[in-house]
């Protein structure tokens, strides 16, 4: 089993930043890729950033690339995304996710662990 904490989070303005960690615990040699999720109210959870355990080629959604940067420290365990430029519509519930499948990226259902969540809001 592998465990997610995530921190970081809070309310910003529109415009400002705002940095998300994730620290992973338990058998972290079995993850090939962690990533992070929102979910805003009223809609579908969906991938923001992913990155796989190697660090090559990291993966971002349309709406945050130039805006978000996902890293991943492996002596720690964890995954960072900064977020920079927020706006409204990035008020979400984020949620850390990894999984063991090769994969870069994909739907929720690939993702075998996620973390509890954190809530980013973003004033206007």
């Amino acid at each position: 089993q592998v465990q997610l904490v995530e921190s970081g989070g809070g309310l910003v303005q529109a415009g400002g930043s705002v940095r998300l960690s994730c620290s992973a615990s338990g058998r972290t040699f079995s993850i090939y890729s962690m990533g992070w999720f929102r979910q805003a109210p009223g809609k579908e959870r969906e991938i923001v950033a992913t990155i796989r355990w190697s660090g090559v080629s990291p993966y971002y959604t349309d709406s945050v690339k130039g805006r978000f940067t996902i890293s991943r420290d492996n002596a720690k365990n964890t995954v960072s995304l900064q977020m920079n430029s927020l706006k409204p519509e990035d008020t979400a519930v984020y949620y850390c996710a990894a999984t063991r499948a090769a994969i870069l990226f994909g739907s929720r259902s690939l993702y075998d662990y996620w973390g509890q969540g954190t809530q980013v809001t973003v004033s206007s």
